[in-house]
This record gives C-alpha cells, sequence and structure tokens, in this order.
C-alpha cells in the first residue's frame, strides 16, 4: 500500500473532525487502509455504503448483478428516477465517488455464485451481508470462514430486521444459527427498515475497525419497526453446522 493510502490528509482530518473525539486518529487511519466488500447495492447495502463511505472506509468494494428498477425506490436510497435501467453497481459508484472522493470504490457486476465467490471477495478485510437470499449469504458465510475473515450479516422483512457479526473460529456463523434458508419469495418492505438495519451493519463494521464497543457476536439483534423495539438473542456455535462444525 503507498503511503499516500496510509496517511490521513490535513482536509481528511477537517472532514471527519466530528468523529474523530470518537475513534481518534489512528482509528481514522485504519478506516481508510480498511478494505470491505459490500454484497449488494440494494436495500441494505444503500445505506451501509453511503455511512462507510462517509465515515472514511479507504477501500469499498460492492458486488450486484442487477439493474434498478421503479420498485426499488421506496427503500434503495443511492438509486434515483433518473438511475431506472442503469446497473446498481454504476449508480452506487457514482454517488459514494461523489459524497467522498478519498473513498475508492470498485465494483463487480455479476451474480455471487459458488465458482466465483472466492474471486468476489479477493483480498477483502471484512464481509458485509447486504443480500436478499441465502443461497448467496451461505456462499459468504462459508468463505469467510474458511479465509478467517469476519462476516457482517443483515437481513430485513416488512417492519422487521435482523444483524448478526461473525468472527471466524471465535463466534458462532450465520448457518449455525439458520441451518436451512427460508422458502424463496419477493416480500414486502417498507424503506425505513432497510435504513435501520443497515446503519446497524456499518455501526458493527466501524467498531470492528476501530476497536471500539461490543459486537454483535454470538448474539442476534431483532428489530420490530411496528413495535419500536429492539431485543437481543443470544445464540452459539452448532457442533452439526455444515459450514463450521462448531470449531474454535
Amino acid at each position: 500500500m503507498s503511503e499516500k493510502r496510509k496517511t490521513v490528509t490535513d482536509e481528511e482530518l477537517r472532514r471527519y473532525c466530528r468523529q474523530l473525539p470518537l475513534i481518534g486518529e489512528d482509528g481514522q487511519k485504519n478506516l481508510k487502509r480498511a478494505k470491505i466488500l459490500i454484497a449488494g447495492a440494494g436495500g441494505l447495502g444503500s445505506p451501509i455504503a453511503t455511512y462507510l463511505a462517509l465515515a472514511g472506509v479507504g477501500h469499498i468494494i460492492i458486488a450486484d448483478n442487477d439493474v434498478v428498477e421503479v420498485s426499488n425506490l421506496n427503500r434503495q436510497i443511492l438509486h434515483w428516477n433518473a438511475d431506472v435501467g442503469r446497473k446498481k453497481t454504476v449508480s452506487a459508484e457514482d454517488k459514494l465517488r461523489a459524497m467522498n472522493p478519498y473513498a475508492e470504490i470498485k465494483t463487480i457486476s455479476c451474480k455471487i455464485e459458488e465458482t466465483n465467490v472466492n474471486d468476489i471477495v479477493g483480498d477483502a478485510d471484512l464481509i458485509i451481508d447486504a443480500l436478499d437470499n441465502f443461497a448467496a449469504r451461505y456462499l459468504l458465510n462459508s468463505v469467510a470462514f474458511t479465509r478467517n475473515i469476519p462476516f457482517f450479516h443483515g437481513a430485513v422483512r416488512g417492519y422487521h430486521g435482523q444483524v448478526m457479526t461473525v468472527i471466524p473460529h471465535k463466534t458462532a456463523c450465520l448457518r449455525c444459527v439458520f441451518p436451512q434458508s427460508p422458502p424463496a419469495e419477493i416480500f414486502p418492505i417498507i424503506g425505513v427498515t432497510p435504513g435501520v438495519i443497515g446503519s446497524i451493519q456499518a455501526n458493527e463494521v466501524i467498531k470492528y475497525i476501530t476497536g471500539k464497543g461490543d459486537l454483535l457476536t454470538n448474539r442476534l439483534l431483532l428489530w420490530d419497526g411496528l413495535s419500536g423495539e429492539m431485543k437481543v438473542q443470544l445464540v452459539k456455535k452448532n457442533s452439526f453446522c455444515k459450514d463450521c462444525r462448531g470449531m474454535e
């Protein structure tokens, strides 16, 4: 990595001055050095990518194979009317570069499958699940475990959502908690739900990179937007898990 990429400039320090008292210059440097993969550029991926780019994460890879549709616009805040018909990766990259020119944005326009998942993850330090299907989630969960990469899960439906952070070989993985995928469906969704869940996921990523706070490891956060309540359910490794088999 070049010295320029390691160093936080004076202009960047001014940009991030309101968060520096919380994470310090070392934390800001860690954010700039981090290379993250966001799998999905839709309802969850939009707030995740937005807040991580604005926080100063230096290298963001976004993988998505869809194009923007009118029905996306109630929740996918990186995509606007003029983007309908464009690839979501292209639309997202345009917005993120405009938000923070210091963030290096790379996009991958393809479906995540068993044959390409390792190439998509590449040399990313972290994997963020902003997907809407468990088949691809399981692929990323497996790669995260095999390659010892932290995995940040989030999912939404209607007014409800969930978040969990996985540290391979140390905590329960996604398949430990959800051994079987739910039936595929086009589910109803209100726009604020991915806004809430994506923001919590982004917060988990920032905490991990800067070493602040307690992560949602071995804990599944459940959000109920109808009651305005948030609950945390304890989870544990499953010795019969197909991906990690409860290994330390």
